[in-house]
């Protein structure tokens, strides 16, 4: 057991004689006795958890067996006799609970999208992964014959005929095209509608058109562009004609009650998963949407607390006053209270277009019949960076592909020379297709990466057939040069484009074991404690909360994800297989499967008034994968 270093010590008796101080404080201010006797009672109660091992992520004291918490922060961590000495005469409870058990800093969510994930997770899932949910395990698709077959069976259970049923997760570039006559095959009477794995697509039969009132007629009164990205006989809708056919298409797919319900899935998922802090930018832009989060996420019993990010891209849209896309920024944190939140200073933008969908920008073309999309024009992309960064926002950039991280460089240094700033923390977020000579400028530029390693278990193989070729596919989310250049880097899972778990993106980033089982880009690794870096303190580095998060040291906050084993020590293909018992959230124990879970309220009758809301959720769902509105 390595003990507290003398440093570490001091600061921990500073923090943990706050008590002695309050009272003192406390007892100066009263007039009488039995006044003193109140401020004396109304201390805090200290805990000192125990477990087999605890790893702090404290360069100065990286492993203990007991810590202190009073308050919901953390007074102390070390061995239990230094702990003890440390709090001398004043009184604790000894919480035995996790004496079995391995005690990691809390996972943080570092880039998630609860509503998507709501809409999604609640729908049929036959994708390319497994997903094991609070309601039950998808196994993944075998092949499109295997999706028609699971489709048809899931049809066959629904008792109202007109009842709409919708899919999400076909992948074309994995089973082949899907078009409304497949679908028509399974019902012409039910509405059926099949949302792309990418989220970015979403195929329909006739009868969800003919319901929906999508006509030929009304098509020909569309845009050239939304034409183009429609296609009538197949029932196929894209990128702007997805946004075009929204208002038709929402009620059968978003309406109040399920979109509850999903949220309620997509929270009990991440507090199995281990996660006590999470992040969704490009955060929500009509209240109606976020007031009917907040009635779930914004509750007491949350197992975790939500931070929301302002969409920069929708906010400069609004006016050409630049002064005044700050004031509408800032005016949004109205929005939030309890356990929800909006992020201090802090914008995301848009460079190119999604993996999934192969839609990103590409330095040499793409192998097939893909086009790359800029999901902001370069005049928009460069106004919204500069009135950011020059009120001192911290900037988080969705991008793909290696010419869109060209752009998003050009732009970082563009205004770096203009107009300098220390500590920018800039995040490129995704950094799915790279170059070495980018991983030399996002150093030299002082910005940091959040990464998805799921890309390459998921998509390494089918993208070195096409799309990318073998050698850009197997060296996709390149962190071990990113590591090597002493960047600091996170990881998230974009839920649900991979699962919300912070175990299964450490294996991912670990070992990039591919679908087929080999390894793509072996040098591309990373250690497993640089991986649980990425899901906790380097993920707290990237939204600057370090000072409250992402380890185990005296006076932040006490948030920890309780497992089974030691993922530093178990054997590393092991990782995504440890199992979660739970987590402590500012002090308060909550087992997974135990928890109570509550409605901070009811949703109002505005959130619940049906097509409106419904095309609200569902502009927001698919705004922040893409962004042609």
């Amino acid at each position: 057991m390595v003990g507290l270093k003398r440093r570490s010590f001091l600061k921990a008796a500073l923090v943990g004689s706050t008590a002695i101080f309050a009272a003192s404080r406390a007892i100066s201010q009263v007039n009488s006795l039995s006044e003193m006797g109140g401020a004396i009672l109304n201390l805090s109660a200290i805990t000192i958890f125990t477990a087999r091992e605890v790893i702090t992520l404290d360069p100065e004291n990286p492993s203990a067996e007991a810590i202190a918490v009073e308050d919901g922060r953390i007074v102390a961590a070390g061995t239990m006799d230094e702990v003890q000495s440390l709090l001398g005469d004043q009184s604790y409870d000894i919480d035995t609970t996790f004496k079995d058990h391995v005690i990691v800093p809390g996972f943080i969510a570092q880039h998630d999208h609860p509503v998507l994930a709501a809409l999604t997770m609640s729908s049929l899932i036959l994708s390319i992964e497994d997903w094991d949910l609070p309601t039950g395990r998808s196994r993944a698709l075998k092949d499109k014959n295997d999706f028609m077959t699971r489709l048809a069976a899931a049809e066959a259970e629904m008792n109202d005929p007109t009842e709409p049923l919708l899919t999400w997760g076909y992948h074309a570039a994995f089973y082949g095209p899907l078009t409304r006559s497949d679908l028509d095959t399974i019902s012409t009477v039910r509405p059926i509608l099949a949302w792309g794995r990418s989220c970015h697509e979403m195929v329909v039969n006739s009868a969800a058109m003919q319901q929906s009132g999508v006509t030929k007629e009304l098509m020909d009164t569309w845009s050239k562009s939304e034409k183009m990205q429609s296609d009538y006989e197949s029932g196929h809708f894209w990128e702007q004609g997805v946004f075009k056919v929204l208002p038709n298409i929402a009620p059968m797919i978003a309406n109040p009650e399920k979109f509850h319900a999903g949220l309620g899935i997509m929270r009990d998922f991440m507090h199995s998963k281990g996660i006590t802090y999470g992040n969704e930018p490009g955060g929500i832009l009509a209240k109606p949407v976020q007031d009917a989060v907040n009635a779930v996420m914004s509750s007491p019993s949350m197992p975790f607390r939500w931070s929301f990010t302002p969409d920069g891209k929708s906010l400069i849209a609004l006016t050409e006053d630049d002064d005044q896309v700050i004031k509408d920024t800032e005016a949004l944190r109205d929005w939030y209270g309890g356990m929800t939140s909006m992020t201090e200073r802090t914008v995301k933008l848009f460079s190119d277009g999604a993996i999934y969908s192969l839609a990103m920008q590409l330095r040499e073309p793409a192998i097939g019949a893909y086009k790359g999309e800029w999901m902001m024009d370069q005049r928009d992309f460069e106004r919204a960076f500069r009135i950011y960064w020059d009120a001192g926002y911290q900037i988080h950039i969705h991008v793909n592909g290696d010419a869109g991280l060209d752009r998003v460089l050009n732009t970082l240094e563009d205004n770096m020379l203009r107009n300098p700033r220390f500590d920018h923390r800039t995040v490129i977020v995704h950094f799915a297709v790279s170059a070495p000579d980018q991983v030399v400028r996002i150093k030299n530029l002082g910005a940091i990466v959040s990464a998805n390693p799921y890309y390459v278990t998921a998509l390494s193989d089918q993208y070195g057939r096409t799309g990318l070729g073998t050698n850009r596919a197997d060296q996709m989310v390149r962190l071990g040069d990113v590591e090597r250049a002493n960047i600091s880097w996170s990881l998230h899972s974009d839920m649900p484009m991979a699962p919300g778990d912070p175990l299964f993106l450490m294996w991912c980033a670990v070992n990039r074991v591919t679908s087929s089982g080999r390894i793509a880009g072996p040098t591309q690794r990373v250690s497993a404690e640089q991986a649980l870096k990425g899901v906790t303190i380097n993920a707290a580095f990237s939204h600057k909360v370090e000072g409250e998060l992402g380890s185990i040291q005296a006076g932040k906050l006490a948030n920890f994800t309780v497992l089974e084993e030691n993922p530093l020590t178990i054997d590393p293909m092991k990782i995504k297989d440890i199992a979660v018992w739970g987590t402590v959230l500012e002090g308060r124990s909550q087992k997974v499967g135990e928890a109570i879970q509550e409605d901070a309220r009811l949703p109002s009758a505005d959130e619940q008034s049906g097509i409106d809301f419904a095309e609200k959720a569902l502009n927001h769902a698919f705004s922040v994968v893409h962004a042609h509105l």
